[in-house]
């Protein structure tokens, strides 16, 4: 008699959310729709371009009907600072782009999860 491994799979949405813009700055959804197992890790990205000396980049996760959830800020390019909700959450930042990675996905990750951007 075989196995069966059966496994839950989460749908984990990237998209953008600007704030605080000027003219020339932009920042771009890297990742669109993800599928993975749990227990997996996943990471989503953005990539972003401004002449700003301090930018930082947020994350945030967003379940229906409900208000935006902050996961994360960090710092870049000049600024180290860092603001990490969850233990779960790891995240890169280079002088063009920033990664959200999420260790242990369950079920309870599915969600769109946001990158934003501002600076001082």
């Amino acid at each position: 008699v075989g196995q069966r491994v059966s496994y839950n799979l989460l749908n984990l949405f990237c998209s953008i959310f600007l704030t605080e813009l000027i003219a020339g700055d932009s920042i771009t959804s890297l990742s669109h729709e993800v599928i993975k197992p749990e227990g997996e890790s996943v990471t989503l990205s953005c990539s972003y371009d401004t002449s700003r000396t301090y930018p930082w980049l947020y994350w945030y996760r967003h379940d229906p009907n409900q208000a935006p959830q902050f996961l994360l800020y960090k710092g870049a390019r000049s600024s180290t600072d860092e603001h990490i909700s969850d233990k779960r959450y790891t995240s890169t930042t280079s002088h063009t782009s920033t990664e959200l990675i999420i260790q242990t996905l369950t079920l309870a990750d599915t969600a769109l999860y946001y990158c934003t951007y501002s600076s001082l």
